[in-house]
C-alpha cells in the first residue's frame, strides 16, 4: 500500500505550464470551457435553418447549454477562493471531461464508419452510426457511380473526322474497395484516419493536464481554508480522525457544512478524500501560502526574517550568550590584561 501511495498517485502540479500560478491557469482553462460550451447555443440555432440533427447531436447541444450556465455560476468564485465553489468547479470539470470523452468516442466511431463506407462497395447507401447521415452530408464526400483511385486518359484518332481526336478514359480500381461494407477497423486503417486519431489523442492529453491543474487549485484552496479556519491548531490534521488526513471543512458541525452546500461538499470530498485532504506528503508550498493567507485575513504583517531567526535560536539555546546585566551603584567592572600573570 505504501508503494502504491508513493509511486502511483494523482500528479499535483504546483504551477500552470511552469509560467503562471494555478489560479491564473484555472481561469484560462475555465475561459476555454466557456468558449467550448457556447457552441451548443449555435448548434441549436442551426435547427432554425432546417438542419436535421440526430438525437445524440441534439442531446450534446442541450448539455452544452446546461454546462455553460453551471460554468458561468462557478467561474466567478475562482478569485474569491471559495472552497465549495472551487471544489464544485473541479468536480464538474472532471464530469464534463468524462461526458465529452463519451461523445467524442461515439462521433469518432461514426466518422470512421462514414470513411469506411466511402471506401467500400456500399458507397452511396445510408451512412451508419449515430448522426451518420448529418456527418455524411456535411463531410464533403461524393458518391460517384464508379469508385476508382485514378483515371488514365488515352488519345486516339477519331474515325471519319481527320482533325479530331477521341479520348478514352480507363478507371483503375483503388486498393481500398476490398471491404464489402463499412466497418470500424476498415475505416481506422484508411490513410486520412491516422491524422485524426493523432489529433484526438493530443487534444485529450492537453485536456488531462487541464484536469490536473483545476484539481490542484481546488485542493490548494481547500487546504488554505482548513489552515485559516483552524487558528488555534498547529497542524492541518488536528481535529481529524486520521493523523494523515486534514479535517473535512464540510463537516456538519462546521459553518461550511450547513445546508445543502454542506451535504454536497461532503459528497464531493468523499469521492476523493485522500487526494483533497491528505497531508502526509508535506506540501510546504501550499503551507506557506496558507500561512500568508491567514495573516492577510487577520491583518498581520509578515514577520521580519531576522527577528524570527533570533527568536528560534533563543528558544533552541543555540544563540549568542545573553548580554551582561547593567552595573548597579557601587559596582565596577574589572578588566584583566591577558599578559598579566598575577
Amino acid at each position: 500500500m505504501g508503494f502504491t501511495n508513493r509511486f502511483i498517485r494523482v500528479p499535483r502540479p504546483q504551477t500552470f505550464l511552469y509560467l503562471m500560478s494555478l489560479r491564473t491557469g484555472t481561469e484560462l482553462i475555465t475561459l476555454s470551457l466557456l468558449l467550448n460550451k457556447v457552441s451548443g447555443f449555435y448548434g441549436l440555432l442551426a435547427l432554425l435553418t432546417g438542419l436535421h440533427l440526430s438525437p445524440l447531436q441534439l442531446s450534446m447541444y442541450i448539455y452544452s447549454l446546461i454546462a455553460l450556465v453551471i460554468t458561468v455560476l462557478l467561474a466567478s468564485h475562482i478569485r474569491s477562493q471559495s472552497p465549495f465553489h472551487c471544489l464544485a468547479l473541479a468536480c464538474f470539470y472532471i464530469l464534463d471531461s468524462v461526458i465529452n470523452a463519451a461523445y467524442t468516442a461515439a462521433f469518432a466511431v461514426t466518422w470512421f464508419l462514414v470513411i469506411s463506407q466511402h471506401h467500400s462497395d456500399a458507397n452511396g447507401k445510408k451512412a451508419p452510426g449515430p448522426g451518420g447521415s448529418t456527418i455524411d452530408d456535411t463531410s464533403g464526400f461524393t458518391s460517384p457511380q464508379y469508385n476508382v483511385s485514378h483515371v488514365d486518359v488515352s488519345v486516339a484518332p477519331d474515325q471519319g473526322v481527320s482533325p479530331g481526336d477521341q479520348a478514352v478514359t480507363v478507371g483503375q480500381p483503388g486498393f481500398s474497395t476490398t471491404a464489402p461494407g463499412p466497418s470500424l477497423g476498415h475505416g481506422v486503417l484508411q490513410a486520412e484516419s491516422m491524422s485524426s486519431i493523432v489529433t484526438i489523442c493530443a487534444l485529450w492529453a492537453v485536456r488531462f493536464y487541464f484536469v490536473l491543474v483545476v484539481m490542484s487549485y481546488a485542493r490548494l484552496v481547500l487546504r488554505q481554508h482548513v489552515a485559516a479556519s483552524s487558528r488555534p491548531n498547529t497542524a492541518l490534521h488536528t481535529g481529524s480522525k486520521s493523523s494523515i488526513v486534514a479535517e473535512n471543512p464540510f463537516e456538519s458541525q462546521l459553518p461550511e457544512g450547513q445546508g445543502w452546500k454542506g451535504k454536497l461538499g461532503r459528497l464531493m470530498i468523499r469521492l476523493g478524500k485522500t487526494y483533497w485532504l491528505e497531508s502526509k506528503e508535506g506540501d510546504e508550498e501550499w503551507m506557506r501560502n496558507a500561512q500568508s493567507y491567514r495573516r492577510r485575513e487577520e491583518g498581520i504583517s509578515s514577520p521580519v526574517p531576522g527577528v524570527v531567526e533570533r527568536e528560534r535560536r533563543r528558544r533552541s539555546g543555540t544563540g549568542p550568550p545573553p548580554p551582561m546585566p547593567p552595573l548597579q551603584a557601587g559596582q565596577y567592572l574589572r578588566v584583566q590584561d591577558p599578559n598579566d600573570k598575577r
